[in-house]
């Protein structure tokens, strides 16, 4: 008896889901065991003496996680509207970190649209905008930094028009990215590209879809056979490294595409249009919704030392997995790291 005790304690420890084993009136489907002051279980028809039950509440339910999906599908939609019905193009306002860094009245309409909607559900959830924070990625950094450290557990991370400049130039490759991240991860990520009324949504844990079919990431294992996205970065450095990048890949790879937009290149990863996406600099709110819909796609996000993708991570790849290794072997071979 002592015995099964204790395997029963490592396998609560470890976070197994052993929901069956309980009442239905004491526990909801997907509750997880934690340790207490003393720790057992409850069959379905008796109670040990002496023990207690508590449930994890670092993980959220099916049911909480389909509201913050359903609202940040709407937001997105909402934002995408906006963007929709000024597809011609847009003046610049002005510029940010440099001539090539573009904002337009459009831009700070589609995060008010969006901010608005999510409080308007969850008012005590936090809020990262780009379109609040200076220009630079130390003022991106130190942004997501302090949202990070508040008290509060829920901060929505939002792009409202992510490729801005195709936006100006009346290209159809601009989008809204919105993701919701819990206690520091992503659990929820949206994006809506409203020129082919594509909406590509993921949950933590529930894989990812668009237009509510399940997407995949594609079935490429051969670098040879890989068609390779990247980014034409503002930054100098950051250009010097995709130039690097885009002289070792190109003899290696079928193809390299530069779309201007994160959101919409991650979100074609995830669906298997593209293999793989790296970029050497990019902000939490370029990559957190398709970060989290690459994953659930079954495709693999890192950083460019193939480190598991957290918020902070600025320099980043994505693929359908099997060809992540090879492309990165690649660009260290070049000196991108």
């Amino acid at each position: 008896v002592c015995t099964s005790l204790v395997l029963y304690v490592c396998c609560c420890l470890a976070s197994l889901y052993i929901a069956s084993a309980f009442s239905p009136a004491t526990l909801v489907k997907q509750s997880h065991l934690t340790s207490c002051s003393a720790l057992s279980f409850i069959s379905r028809n008796k109670t040990p003496p002496n023990y207690c039950l508590t449930l994890d509440m670092s993980k959220l339910s099916e049911p909480e996680l389909q509201e913050i999906l359903t609202v940040a599908t709407d937001a997105a939609k909402k934002a995408g509207e906006i963007i929709l019905s000024h597809s011609a193009g847009a003046d610049i306002t002005k510029t940010k970190a440099n001539t090539r860094d573009l904002l337009t009245l459009i831009d700070p309409l589609c995060e008010k649209t969006i901010r608005e909607t999510v409080l308007e559900k969850f008012p005590a959830h936090d809020f990262l905008g780009e379109e609040d924070v200076p220009p630079g990625k130390e003022a991106s950094a130190a942004a997501l930094e302090a949202k990070l450290k508040t008290d509060k557990d829920f901060l929505w991370i939002v792009d409202p028009i992510d490729g801005t400049t195709n936006f100006v130039h009346g290209m159809p490759l601009c989008m809204p990215s919105v993701a919701c991240a819990y206690k520091g991860e992503v659990v929820v990520g949206v994006i809506y590209d409203p020129h082919r009324d594509e909406c590509f949504t993921a949950m933590k844990g529930y894989g990812a879809q668009m237009n509510g079919e399940k997407i995949q990431a594609g079935a490429q294992d051969q670098v040879s056979d890989a068609i390779v996205a990247m980014g034409s970065p503002p930054g100098e450095e950051s250009l010097d490294m995709s130039l690097l990048g885009v002289k070792v890949l190109m003899p290696k790879v079928r193809t390299i595409r530069m779309l201007g937009s994160a959101a919409l290149m991650l979100a074609w990863v995830a669906n298997g249009r593209l293999t793989c996406y790296w970029e050497y600099d990019l902000s939490s709110w370029d990559i957190a919704a398709g970060a989290l819909l690459v994953e659930e796609a079954g495709g693999r996000f890192s950083d460019l030392e193939n480190t598991d993708f957290d918020l902070k991570n600025r320099k980043m790849i994505a693929s359908n997995g099997l060809v992540h290794d090879g492309i990165l072997d690649l660009l260290h071979e070049a000196g991108v790291r």
